[in-house]
């Protein structure tokens, strides 16, 4: 039986476990990098295409990231408004650094620096973390949860016939349904008694 034993083991340690599934959410954020001379350009940006299971386990914790990177571009925002455009070291900016407005800054940004370390942490990868925390997470801000789906493929997997699924960030190729709009007939003129109606 399997009391108390949630999750999957997908047939790793514990540390392959973790190692795994942060590969699989780093490579999703990834995706979304600007990689226009990079020779290992993503087909698809957001989406990523692994086993269900696989999907199934990253999912929690692609979810967890993007909430704390939303989380954090908020505080940014808040700070941004002590904040300083003067250049580093320069006689305004030294200016900015020993003034009050600078302790207000520090203690608003603080909760986005903690998360942006807190995200270093759970995936491990710095490239991937900075293009979540500038490119992903504004989209996000304004969503309340529910940030990436899983879509079951097809074709199963070459070799050992694994079931594949895309783990996809959501709002990018969202199907919108098109509703056909019913014709009014209301607005139109009724003949008048002995005209010929025309045959349509």
């Amino acid at each position: 039986m399997r009391h108390r034993r949630k999750g999957r083991i997908l047939g790793r340690s514990p540390s392959h476990q973790r190692a795994l599934l942060k590969s699989l959410a780093s490579a999703l954020f990834l995706t979304e990098r600007d990689a226009e001379f990079d020779d290992n350009k993503p087909k698809t940006k957001g989406r990523i295409i692994t086993t269900i299971s696989k999907a199934k386990e990253a999912r929690p914790l692609v979810e967890k990231c993007i909430t704390l990177a939303c989380k954090a571009h908020v505080a940014a925002d808040a700070a941004s408004e002590f904040g300083t455009t003067a250049a580093r070291g320069s006689d305004e900016w030294k200016k900015w650094r020993n003034s009050d407005r600078w302790a207000k800054w520090n203690a608003a940004i603080a909760p986005a620096l903690a998360a942006r370390r807190r995200v270093l942490m759970l995936i491990g990868d710095k490239q991937a973390t900075s293009v979540l925390f500038q490119e992903i997470a504004p989209r996000f801000v304004d969503r309340p949860g529910g940030y990436t789906r899983i879509v079951r493929l097809a074709k199963p997997r070459l070799g050992d016939a694994g079931t594949r699924a895309m783990l996809e960030l959501v709002g990018v190729r969202d199907r919108v349904i098109e509703r056909s709009v019913r014709p009014s007939f209301e607005s139109e003129p009724s003949p008048a008694e002995g005209e010929p109606v025309a045959a349509t």
